[in-house]
């Protein structure tokens, strides 16, 4: 199928539904059935059973249980820098934010910073001319999200949208994409300085939690926010900040400033939690 067609059908699919259908499967805890879909899965996507804390698939009470299975201690070791990268998965892209607000997405499509955080200009603002990375987390990869360097939750932002798949096709294809889907803004700051970690939704992905809210219920109305200036979370560098219950994708967003991302980094290529992302002294 051609990447226009996929990206049209999905124009049609009835995305809710098809989301809500997921998460009732992926969270039955149907015994050999069970069993079965986690087999299923992962012969057909290459999952390395091996590094799972569990290794067994018969002892996962749900694919949910499974799909967000916890790592054998010392599975992905965290290096010296800066920031770290905060999950398995792809570059899609990253670099500098152009224009003062200008996330680029794929060739010829690009969407704001103020977009992408639902509206919020002067958290936008904080954020011109500055830097923003992009990652892509596929079927097969851990679905742990965590933290690129040490934070101070400030807020949480929820902002309703559409639930387009987010894979590399239909980011080439769907404009503003990141912009447009579901997502959950996570407001840090580190060293007085701010930066945004983005959890984006996408077509079948049953929910996204965060470890100090859990499972963050979806809404169709207006944009939620949770403000924690009088209750703060702190977080260190490579701590589990939150989950996709089913894949999709994280956009981090950093101000203007020294900013020096990983030389060997290009679009599309692998990268694990805990490797090199960037060096950033004022994040340090």
């Amino acid at each position: 199928m051609s990447e226009r067609l996929s990206v049209l059908i999905q124009h049609f699919l009835p995305q809710q539904a098809m989301t809500r259908l997921a998460g009732r499967v992926a969270s039955w805890r149907g015994g050999a059935g069970t069993e079965r879909l986690i087999r299923w899965f992962v012969g057909r996507y290459g999952v390395d059973m091996h590094e799972a804390a569990e290794p067994d698939v018969a002892a996962y009470a749900s694919f949910n249980a499974f799909f967000t299975r916890a790592l054998k201690p010392g599975a992905r070791p965290l290096a010296q820098a800066d920031l770290i990268c905060p999950v398995d998965g792809a570059i899609s892209q990253f670099g500098a934010i152009e224009g003062g607000d200008q996330i680029f997405q794929a060739k010829g499509h690009t969407y704001s910073t103020r977009a992408l955080v639902g509206g919020d200009a002067e958290l936008a603002r904080r954020f011109e001319n500055g830097h923003f990375a992009t990652l892509y987390l596929s079927p097969r990869d851990y679905h742990r999200i965590h933290m690129p360097c040490g934070g101070v939750l400030k807020r949480m932002i929820h902002v309703p949208g559409d639930l387009y798949s987010v894979n590399p096709a239909t980011a080439r294809g769907v404009p503003g994409l990141f912009a447009r889907n579901e997502r959950v803004v996570c407001v840090f700051e580190t060293q007085g300085k701010p930066w945004v970690l983005v959890l984006v939704g996408a077509t079948i992905v049953g929910s996204m939690a965060t470890v100090w809210h859990g499972v963050i219920e979806r809404s169709h109305g207006d944009v939620r926010q949770w403000d924690y200036t009088d209750s703060p979370v702190s977080l260190e560098q490579g701590q589990e900040m939150g989950r996709f219950m089913l894949g999709s994708t994280v956009v981090m967003l950093f101000p203007a400033g020294p900013l020096d991302f990983n030389a060997d980094w290009h679009s599309g290529g692998a990268v694990r939690m805990g490797q090199p992302m960037a060096g950033c002294p004022a994040l340090a």
